[in-house]
């Protein structure tokens, strides 16, 4: 079941501004609180800075444990190696408010796929909080003790062919094994019991977006059937820089854009719209045993949306 949910607000300011934010009181019951994160790296110019202080000031209510970042972390060419300033100016100087030393789990997005990928992999054995088991890895959480979840995050680049055919722009793309990957996504999913299923990947399966449409029904033929049949409850993405929420009909999964962190753009609603947005931010992401709950927050530290599904 599907419902839109009404905000209780803490008021926290933020002492270096004065600006007043409005925090969501989450439910008593919460037990895992995390962001999701992604199309960051710009070198904290357009809203990287802000949206970056909003995630320090809201943690240190909300008792985040992590941030999911769903890849474009560095822009335009990824990085060349784990010594490469971009890691200072896209990263390390930008999130460095107390709170948001938390563990960050990466994926790679198209940016990272420009560079050297196994740099970006690597640098978990730079960063304490940089913790990026492999390319696509699984993470299942207990919610109440009985009760889990399970976070699945997958490696989109190369499951698209517009990034496999382009070796000279993405040579590691076609290098990874396809099938591989999907088998082993299909074995994860199956073989989970936990109560809710949540799949997060760099581009997405449904979005309004002047990208390429082969994009995504390449996602449509290789990732949206394994969500469907092992009953998938919420897909989230990034790649867009907007942020959607598609619930299509026929359809059990919520499918979330996370807005860029840095810079936004124009969006407009398609088939199966229940919100949209053209601004740039995160979403925080919270779990009980029987709800989830999304917030997405522009920059100003506003939330603009919310949603909750129930079980």
């Amino acid at each position: 079941m599907r419902r839109i949910i009404y905000v209780l607000l803490l008021f926290v300011s933020a002492a270096a501004s004065g600006q007043i934010f409005k925090v969501p009181a989450l439910n008593e019951d919460t037990c895992i609180t995390f962001y999701i994160a992604n199309d960051l790296g710009r070198n904290g110019y357009y809203d990287q800075k802000a949206v970056a202080e909003v995630m320090g000031i809201f943690a240190e209510e909300l008792d985040v444990e992590f941030v999911a970042a769903l890849g474009d972390v560095h822009h335009f060419e990824g990085v060349a190696s784990t010594s490469d300033p971009l890691w200072m100016t896209n990263y390390e100087l930008i999130y460095s408010h107390p709170e948001l030393m938390l563990p960050w789990y990466p994926i790679l997005g198209n940016h990272e796929y420009r560079g050297n990928t196994q740099a970006v992999l690597d640098y978990s054995n730079v960063s304490r909080r940089w913790e990026m088991a492999g390319r696509y890895y699984a993470k299942e959480l207990n919610v109440n003790g009985e009760e889990s979840i399970l976070l699945v995050w997958i490696d989109t680049a190369p499951l698209i062919d517009k990034y496999r055919n382009d070796t000279e722009d993405y040579p590691d793309a076609a290098r990874q094994d396809m099938e591989a990957q999907l088998k082993w996504l299909e074995q994860t999913l199956k073989g989970s019991k936990a109560k809710w299923k949540m799949v997060m990947g760099h581009h997405p399966i449904y979005a309004d977006t002047d990208k390429s449409m082969k994009e995504r029904t390449d996602m449509q033929t290789r990732v949206l059937p394994l969500l469907e049949k092992y009953g998938v409850d919420v897909y989230a993405c990034g790649h867009i820089h907007t942020f959607q929420h598609i619930r299509k009909d026929g359809c059990a999964t919520d499918f979330i854009v996370n807005a860029s962190g840095s810079l936004g753009r124009d969006v407009k609603p398609i088939e199966g719209t229940r919100f949209c947005s053209p601004e740039a931010g995160f979403t925080i992401v919270s779990a009980s045993d029987n709800i989830l709950n999304f917030y997405f927050v522009n920059a100003k530290g506003d939330i603009i949306y919310s949603f909750t599904r129930t079980k």
